[in-house]
């Protein structure tokens, strides 16, 4: 069996994106518009490209936003939907949608950053390397706005440093994680849970946490700033 077709995606599209409200103050930060289109609509493209099937986008304000302008189907990705009654986490809103995940592997997608890499290369990857968690890291050239991320010579994750002022270039993490997904039945349900400060340090800490790098060009839009540099990342996609 081809390995995407054992991989449930899902999309973190909940965040409030407080740091973007003065220019996107209408829509979710998810579905703000880059060149006429939602940003989600190209994270599914990405998706589609690597052979995955289905997406289940983890949802929490504005909600209903998001599933009016996707609905259940986009160009054959089917969409389902877990939607947060309270902000539970990056790690404690893909618990909550585990149920709605059918396969052995869940890929865990940032809502609001896009690397441009091959899904499918970091799937082969994973598989050759007999792995249970696996994320893209990316070389940016000032890392002050998401902190460090050292990895040894077999690509295991052995350190996450805090974000600080000046903090210069280095590896970060490019908000795309694959999991088995035994690994996240351990996250507590209903509860605010982090990925970043509470699953990632137990998984290294447990040395069960890989991390591949990817020369691919990276964006977020968390910022007004970094979200109008987007229309010019994504012409030619």
């Amino acid at each position: 069996m081809n390995f995407s077709n054992k991989i449930t995606a899902a999309i973190l599209a909940g965040g409030m994106g407080t740091r973007l409200s003065s220019v996107v103050s209408d829509r979710q930060k998810a579905v703000a518009l880059v060149n006429g289109k939602p940003f989600l609509s190209y994270l599914f493209r990405q998706l589609l490209r690597a052979g995955i099937k289905h997406a289940v986008l983890c949802t929490g304000y504005k909600a209903e936003m998001v599933k009016e302008e996707f609905g259940s189907d986009f160009s054959g990705l089917k969409l389902s939907y877990s939607a947060e009654e309270q902000p539970l986490g990056t790690a404690g809103a893909v618990r909550l949608a585990l149920d709605k995940v059918g396969t052995d592997y869940l890929l865990a997608m940032n809502g609001d950053s896009y690397i441009d890499t091959s899904f499918t290369a970091f799937f082969s990857w994973f598989e050759q390397k007999k792995i249970d968690a696996g994320i893209i890291l990316t070389e940016v050239d000032d890392a002050s706005r998401y902190g460090k991320v050292a990895i040894d010579d077999h690509e295991k994750v052995i350190r996450f440093d805090e974000k600080k002022e000046h903090a210069g270039s280095g590896l970060i993490n490019a908000g795309i994680y694959l999991f088995n997904k035994k690994i996240l039945v351990d996250i507590p349900e209903n509860m605010k849970y982090s990925m970043e400060r509470n699953v990632f340090p137990e998984l290294v800490a447990a040395n069960r946490l890989f991390g591949k790098k990817s020369d691919g060009k990276f964006i977020d839009i968390g910022t007004p700033e970094s979200y109008k540099m987007a229309e010019q990342f994504f012409q030619d996609m």
